[in-house]
């Protein structure tokens, strides 16, 4: 009989590729932002709140974003659930 898989590892799983597709969007959405505002001359860049609008895109609010998309995707999509080992009943 093949050994028992314990179900907390597909939990585990997929919130490890939920983490990962997190970090993908906040390399995406910054990198969107440094480089797609920040290309051209400096002369030329526009400013919010005394940053430059590439830097106030992407590092402050999308520090902004993903604390709230963080917060959301733990509350509704993690499960809670002990890390301790369970002992086996035996009959």
């Amino acid at each position: 009989m093949p050994p028992k898989v314990d179900p907390r590892f597909k939990v585990a799983h997929k919130e490890a590729m939920i983490g990962v597709a997190l970090v993908i969007f906040n390399f995406i959405w910054w990198f969107g932002f440094a480089y797609g505002l920040g290309k051209g001359d400096p002369a030329d860049y526009q400013f919010v709140f005394g940053l430059p609008a590439w830097f106030f895109y992407s590092c402050v609010v999308g520090l902004v974003v993903m604390i709230v998309l963080v917060t959301f995707v733990v509350k509704v999509f993690f499960t809670d659930m002990s890390l301790e080992e369970e002992e086996e009943e035996h009959v």
